[in-house]
C-alpha cells in the first residue's frame, strides 16, 4: 500500500529534504509552498504532487488532503514545515510582523491539522510539526518567533491528547540551527561580523555539545522516523534536534575549557 504525506513548506529547506526522504521510503508526497517553481522542482524530483499556495489557506489544505487521499487510498502523514521569522522585541516588533509570524508558524499548522485529522484518524496516521529550539528557550529579539514556536509545540501536545484515542500521533520536532536558506538569511548579519556563513554557523553553535549545525537531511531522517511505525509509541513528544544545545546550562558555560 502506498502511504501519502502532505508537507507544508515543501519547496525548500527541511520540508524539501523531508519530501526527498519520504519519497525514497516509498511515500507519495504532496507539497504546499508559496513559490511555484521550487515547489514543482521538488515534486518532479520526488514523484510528488505540488499544491502551490499559502500553507494557511483552508481551501488549499482541504484540496490537497482530498487529492492525496484519493490517489493513495488515504492520508497517512502530515508534516508542518512552513516557517517565517521577523526579529524584534515586544517594543519594536510591529503588530503586522507579529501577526504574520504567528500565522505561518502556528495558525498554519492548526489549519493543516484541522484539514488532515479526519483522514489521519481513518489511517491511524501521524503528524510532525517542525517547531524550533526557540520554542523551548528564549533568544534576543525573537518575541514573535519564540512565542509562535512555543505554541506549535503545545499544539502538537493538544493534537496528541485529542486525537490519540483515535489512533493519530502528533509530535513536535525542535531543530536548533540547521543549514537551510532560511537559516542563512537569519545569520546574514552575524556572517558579516564573523567573516562568512561558515564562521557564523560556528559562532551560533559554539556552545552546543556537537559544535555544529544540523543538516536538512538529518531533520528529514527524524521526521521520517516520527512518521514511521517504529515510532508507534511516541506521541505528544518534543524532540530536540540541536546537537545537545537544549541541555546546556547558561550559567555554567563560563566553566567550559573553550568558553568565549
Amino acid at each position: 500500500m502506498t502511504r501519502a504525506a502532505l508537507i507544508t513548506g515543501g519547496g525548500s529547506g527541511i520540508g524539501a529534504a523531508a519530501a526527498r526522504r519520504l519519497a525514497a521510503d516509498g511515500w507519495l508526497v504532496g507539497l504546499i509552498g508559496r513559490r511555484p517553481e521550487p515547489l514543482q522542482a521538488v515534486a518532479d524530483a520526488t514523484g510528488g504532487r505540488a499544491f502551490p499556495g499559502d500553507a494557511a489557506d483552508p481551501a488549499l489544505l482541504a484540496h490537497a488532503v482530498e487529492q492525496l487521499a484519493a490517489e493513495a487510498g488515504g492520508l497517512h502523514g502530515l508534516v508542518c514545515s512552513a516557517g517565517a521569522g521577523s526579529p524584534g522585541t515586544a517594543v519594536d516588533q510591529t503588530p503586522q510582523g507579529w501577526d504574520e509570524v504567528l500565522r505561518v508558524n502556528l495558525t498554519a499548522p492548526f489549519l493543516a491539522a484541522r484539514a488532515a485529522v479526519p483522514a489521519l484518524e481513518r489511517s491511524r496516521g501521524a503528524i510532525v510539526i517542525v517547531a524550533s529550539l526557540a520554542g523551548l528557550r528564549a533568544g534576543p529579539a525573537s518575541v514573535a518567533y519564540s512565542a509562535a514556536k512555543a505554541g506549535a509545540i503545545h499544539l502538537a501536545r493538544c493534537l496528541a491528547v485529542d486525537h490519540g484515542p483515535a489512533g493519530v500521533r502528533a509530535n513536535a520536532l525542535c531543530p536548533g540551527w540547521v543549514r537551510t536558506p532560511m537559516a542563512d538569511d537569519a545569520l546574514a548579519g552575524l556572517a558579516e561580523r564573523t567573516g562568512g556563513l561558515d564562521a557564523a554557523y560556528a559562532a551560533a553553535t559554539r556552545l552546543a555539545p556537537d559544535r555544529r549545525p544540523a543538516t536538512a537531511d538529518e531533520a528529514a531522517a527524524a521526521i521520517a522516523f516520527l512518521l514511521s511505525d517504529a515510532a508507534a509509541g511516541i506521541n505528544g513528544a518534543t524532540v530536540p534536534l540541536d546537537g545537545g544545545a537544549h541541555v546546556v546550562d547558561a550559567e555554567s558555560v563560563a566553566f567550559l575549557p573553550d568558553a568565549p
